[in-house]
This record gives structure tokens, sequence and C-alpha cells, in this order.
């Protein structure tokens, strides 16, 4: 067995050190895991350990690897819905749970320093940013390691498309902007709202666009050196994913993430 799927397997304590209201149904959670054979890839997720909750829970990790490195820390946003893991955490939980998680999941960027440098275009859904955002703060990071030691993986530009029903669902929307300010010339979003009904915000207008991604935007962005990942609804996923196959992109630069 090698040693990172090993890791995979590893069911580490966790602890609840912070919690807080991401939107109206979505709270962002931090938890301090302190077992140092606890690793991720940026867009993986953890199985959710709650003592007294027989079933398990499924959260994607929206944190960078880099935190986790350095605090001990990981990030997991959740929507209230009525599957027992996540009514626990918006009803139950409270600063120094205990709980227990696991990795897993297909769906990561974890470029090497010899790999060639790619482009990303992120497709996101509703709360299939979570995987996405840990991306997108990855790719954050290893700009900052090539532009303060000139070395580790080169990255190339990326493209956030996100799209949710109005400006209140669109999660991390500060996090994100904060990025895309900090690397104008390598992050650009395009944020999506549906059913918006009250004004928008003068901040965010710039990046605001009313209605659904559309193909042409995705397509525009096609090339033999980017890499697309797409997390939401299965409708949008199939739909994007088949466009660009269509598009004759390599099935190995599409990574999708279907959501429930």
């Amino acid at each position: 067995m090698s040693t990172q799927s090993a890791c995979c397997m590893v069911v580490s304590a966790a602890k609840v050190c912070g919690a807080a209201n991401e939107s109206p149904s979505v709270k962002r959670l931090r938890l301090l895991v302190a077992d140092k054979d606890f690793s991720f890839k940026a867009g993986q997720w953890v199985d959710f350990f709650i003592p007294g909750v027989s079933v398990v829970g499924g959260f994607s990790i929206c944190s960078s690897p880099r935190l986790l490195e350095e605090e001990r820390m990981i990030e997991l946003a959740v929507k209230y819905t009525n599957h027992p893991p996540a009514l626990w955490i918006h009803n139950q939980c409270t600063l120094d749970s205990e709980v227990a998680v696991r990795v897993g999941g297909e769906f990561f960027f974890d470029p090497q320093p010899a790999d060639a440098p790619r482009n990303l275009v992120l497709i996101a859904g509703g709360v299939g940013i979570n995987p996405l955002l840990s991306i997108l703060r990855h790719a954050a990071d290893l700009h900052r390691e090539w532009a303060d030691k000139g070395g580790g993986y080169e990255m190339g530009t990326i493209k956030l498309f996100y799209s949710a029903q109005n400006t209140s669902e669109l999660l991390f929307k500060k996090n994100i902007l904060d990025l895309v300010n900090e690397f104008p010339e390598k992050i650009v979003c395009r944020l999506h709202v549906t059913k918006q009904t009250t004004q928008i915000s003068a901040e965010l207008k710039p990046y605001i666009t009313e209605g659904r991604i559309t193909e042409k935007e995705i397509s525009d962005h096609v090339s033999k050196e980017t890499l697309f990942y797409i997390c939401g609804p299965p409708p949008m996923t199939d739909f994007f994913s088949k466009q660009l196959e269509n598009s004759r992109v390599p099935p190995e630069h599409i990574c999708f993430e279907k959501w429930w």
C-alpha cells in the first residue's frame, strides 16, 4: 500500500474551534486536527464521524492544504439539510465539540514542482464552491511561493465561474474577491446569480452577471494548457462536462464532482 493511500485511510480526532454562518443556509466550521498523519490534497472531502450519530457525513474541505500544514486547521462549509450530520452541525455543534475525520476523493489539484504550468477553469454551482475554493486557495499559495522564492510550481491563470440563486447564497465572496485583488493578473472571477430580487451592492456589481453560466464563457477558455474542475448539481456538472468533451478537451483535463 502506498503512503498516500495509507494516509487517506487515517481516521483522525478533530475538535471544533470555530463556527460561523456563511450564508442564511450554510454554516462554516473550523476544525483542529492535531494528528500529523492527517493530510489532504486541495479539492478532497472528509468523512465526518459524530459521536452518537450513526450516519457518516461527507463534506468537502474548503481551506488550503497550507492552513493544515501551518496551523493544523481545516475548514468545512455545510448546507442545512435533513441529513443527520448536517442537522447536528447546524443545531447541536458547539465550540470544542469532538468529532473524527477521514480524507477521501479523487477530485483534487496537486501539481508537483516539475509539472508543466497549467491554467485552471473552476465552475461552481451553489455549495459546489467548497472544493473549488480549496483549489483556488492552493493555487494562490503556489503563486505566493513562486513570487517569494522563485521556485516551486509555476501556476498559470485561474478563472472562476460561480453560480448561485442570489448574492446572499454566493459563499466566500470576500475571500474570493480578496484573492482576485491580490492577484489581478492571475485570478479572475465571474459570479452569476439566477434569481436575484434585491439590489446588488456596488462592491459586488463589477463581478456579477445575472443568469446562468453560459457555454460560450467556458468554451472561450479551452486550450491544451487548461484543466477544468466542475462541482455543482448533477445537471450542471453533466452539461459542462459533456460540452467540454464535445469541444475535444481530453478526458484527463476534465475533473468533476457531483453533489446531491
